[in-house]
């Protein structure tokens, strides 16, 4: 293994990334692309059998925390609307 930054080790084969250019051409080789490529096909096959249940939990989780306040008031306004009925 490897010592990264910080001290941190990293995998002989794993990929390496940069955020920066360092006084490079900003653009992404195809070396990097093939990469994120397989990396991104990975992630895709290692969500299992509720990968998209998990997903789609992640983003409503997303959509609620960013709003909490929002969706409180809908959800008593919903409370109150379904009392109000019965």
């Amino acid at each position: 293994m490897n010592a990264g930054p910080m001290g941190s080790a990293t995998p002989a084969g794993a990929p390496r990334w940069a955020t920066t250019s360092a006084g490079d051409d900003a653009d992404t080789r195809p070396v990097e692309l093939s990469a994120l490529g397989e990396h991104v096909s990975l992630c895709r096959r290692s969500g299992g059998r509720f990968g998209a249940l998990q997903r789609g939990a992640q983003a409503v989780h997303g959509v609620v925390a960013a709003r909490f306040v929002t969706t409180l008031a809908v959800v008593v306004v919903l409370i109150d609307a379904l009392l109000f009925v019965f």
